[in-house]
């Protein structure tokens, strides 16, 4: 299924389509695709549900890369936001199971990208905790793969 026919199937989502990056606004400077071509479109996740989940810690962006979702939260990247990392992902996973079925069947990986400098040890054992819930280290900016 391509990532316009999964969000297509996610009621919350599926106004919300963008083309290229442009869901990501001015944080589509963070995102570096190598062929532009192989971009499906994205999705401002927090923007299209936060109506519905006003006090969650919702996730920020989908992109639709080359058969891959790219799940992006765009955050200060200090020790102590690993926790709220952390809450995040857990919500967007459970969204995913809960309100988007379809989408969750898709291809994914969760990265988070950096709003400033990265401020945490490479060796700190809660960046290895995300890392085995499947979310990759800060970055500053992303190449998609």
């Amino acid at each position: 299924m391509s990532f316009q026919t999964a969000i297509d199937k996610t009621p919350l989502l599926k106004d919300h389509l963008k083309n290229g990056l442009q869901a990501l606004g001015s944080n589509s400077s963070k995102v570096k695709p190598p062929d532009t071509r192989k971009c499906e479109g994205s999705v401002n996740i927090d923007d299209a549900v936060e109506r519905q989940f006003p006090s969650s810690n919702r996730w920020d962006y989908a992109i639709g890369y080359n058969g891959t979702t790219h799940f992006i939260e765009v955050h200060p990247a200090h020790t102590g936001d690993v926790t709220k990392i952390e809450e995040k992902l857990e919500w967007l996973k459970s969204f995913l199971a809960e309100q988007a079925p379809e989408f969750n069947k898709e291809p994914k990986k969760f990265h988070w990208i950096a709003t400033g400098e990265v401020n945490i040890l490479s060796r700190d054992k809660r960046l290895r905790k995300l890392a085995l819930s499947g979310i990759s280290p800060p970055v500053k900016q992303l190449t998609l793969l």
